[in-house]
């Protein structure tokens, strides 16, 4: 229904008229808020879920309910044996500059690489080691011209190697406007005028200079050994 582009108002509706039995697991709630649905409507499916009347066959205990119940409490970290690590949208991701970078040489196209600058953790388990590989991509790449103009850097920042998959980030903390992934961001935005060294009025940024980075979706993560 939301793909459909149906109000929130008229799904929480339907969702507690209905006798269908909501998948509300810890996965299934991540999928649904990747896919864009809202914390209301899923709060309403847990809640329809809650009210059926148990199964008449008892489950044995487990450690699945408590999982599940965290994943749907946003501002708890979750791991769990089955899953692994849950890193949470909006999570801070320490990136460096792998190599230098000027406006008067890149171009547009030209891949930019960073280095995660230290372990990324869920609790007390890293999910994804320091030295993990970031790429970007130079969308605007301008030399310092006439009369004093300045020149021009930016990137579109994409995502962050994890042995053979990728988590997506992006350049600011919020999803909206410009902060959204595969959005163009000026350099000069991320790292503010003290992170930046003009050299001839081009913007130069020397290897090792930090930039943060944040995750752009929930996802699940095996912790390291």
């Amino acid at each position: 229904m939301t793909k459909q582009s149906f109000d929130p108002p008229l799904i929480i509706k339907a969702i507690e008229s209905s006798p269908t039995d909501f998948d509300v697991s810890a996965q299934a709630l991540v999928d649904l808020k990747n896919a864009g649905v809202q914390q209301s409507v899923m709060e309403a499916m847990l809640s329809a879920q809650a009210k059926k009347p148990s199964s008449t066959v008892e489950a044995a205990p487990s450690a699945a309910p408590a999982a599940d119940a965290a994943a749907t409490d946003l501002t708890k970290p979750l791991c769990n044996a089955a899953g692994g690590c849950l890193l949470r949208e909006s999570t801070e991701v320490p990136l460096k500059f792998a190599s230098d970078l000027n406006s008067k040489t890149a171009h547009e196209g030209d891949p930019v690489e960073f280095l995660l600058d230290s372990d990324l953790k869920v609790a007390d388990s890293t999910v994804v080691a320091k030295g993990a590989h970031a790429v970007a991509t130079v969308t605007n790449a301008k030399k310092a011209g006439m009369m004093g103009k300045p020149g021009e850097l930016s990137v579109q920042i994409q995502y962050l190697s994890v042995g053979g998959n990728h988590v997506r980030i992006r350049g600011t903390k919020g999803k909206e406007g410009e902060s959204k992934t595969g959005a163009t961001i000026a350099l000069t935005v991320l790292l503010g005028p003290i992170g930046l060294i003009k050299h001839g009025k081009n913007v130069q940024i020397p290897a090792g200079t930090p930039l943060t980075a944040y995750v752009d979706q929930d996802i699940w993560l095996a912790p390291l050994k």
